[in-house]
């Protein structure tokens, strides 16, 4: 999927730490958030910095892409990070809950699901979970395929930015 994006933008420098993975920590989680993107609202996205460490991943860079996969491991979208920014958890905002897209997109309702979400992967990685830890709060837009691209600003620039200010759902 990547390649075909690439053949269409050849402008697009090399990327060598092209990250390829499903948002969530299952199949059906990864299948729900995912719907989220290709189908409705989710252009931002939450993960642990303590999870990157984890897992020896470098934090995303604003202009990097990610391919999305579905819950069996298929490519679906490809993604490209328009906005980071790292803070506790505590720090998240009603636009960035907003922007996730996800259940009725209130700041409650995103702070439950993701207290959830950073409890189990706190298990995961052996570290006691507190509304203190480090968040990387992603917004990306999708750039590919086509049909589900997001349409670039009236000004023909770069596909959509969905600024502001804050972090959503696990990567």
């Amino acid at each position: 999927m990547f390649a075909a994006y690439r053949g269409a933008h050849p402008h697009l420098a090399p990327e060598d730490d092209l990250v390829v993975e499903a948002f969530g920590d299952g199949p059906a989680l990864a299948d729900e958030l995912l719907a989220y993107v290709t189908d409705g609202p989710k252009r931002a996205t939450a993960g642990l910095v303590a999870g990157y460490a984890h897992d020896g991943d470098p934090l995303p860079r604003v202009g990097s892409h990610w391919v999305a996969c579905d819950g069996a491991g298929r490519p679906r979208v490809v993604l490209r990070t328009t906005e980071l920014r790292v803070g506790p958890l505590h720090s998240v905002d009603e636009r960035f809950a907003w922007d996730e897209g996800e259940g009725d997109r209130t700041l409650e309702s995103w702070l439950d699901g993701h207290r959830r979400f950073f409890r189990r992967q706190c298990e995961q990685v052996g570290i006691e979970f507190s509304d203190d830890l480090e968040v990387c709060f992603e917004r990306f837009s999708v750039v590919w395929p086509p049909e589900l691209a997001d349409a670039p600003p009236a000004s023909g620039g770069s596909p959509r930015d969905t600024a502001g200010d804050a972090g959503a759902a696990a990567r």
